[in-house]
């Protein structure tokens, strides 16, 4: 069954546009190391919470949007090795300075319970 790396972050909202040719090389990337596929999802809908909420999680600024993403796997040992390759990968090395801060980046690897 397939496996999941997930990420939630705050972008600035002026960065839309770096942050997308980032990510679209970063899906280069990663499906050359294995990976089925990269979605990056541009905050539009996001209420603020009371508790909880993927604004609250990240620390978000008045000027930043959320971003969701995750990268499919064929499994965890591809995962493994191809986010050790991806990592070490110069197109992703090279690309210079983030256009994010990347301390308040939420992530996780996840095993699918369920696909319908």
């Amino acid at each position: 069954m397939a496996y999941i790396d997930g990420f939630v972050v705050p972008v600035p909202t002026a960065n839309r546009e770096i942050y997308k040719k980032m990510a679209e090389t970063a899906a280069v990337v990663f499906k050359d190391n294995g990976a089925l596929a990269l979605v990056e999802c541009w905050g539009d809908d996001v209420p603020e919470g009371k508790v909880t909420s993927f604004s609250m999680a990240v620390r978000r600024k008045e000027d930043e949007t959320v971003v969701f993403s995750w990268i499919t796997w064929p499994d965890r040992q591809t995962r493994d090795a191809g986010m050790k390759a991806a990592m070490e990968d110069p197109r992703l090395k090279n690309h210079g300075e983030m256009p994010f801060d990347g301390q308040r980046m939420i992530f996780g690897g996840f095993e699918v319970l369920v696909d319908a």
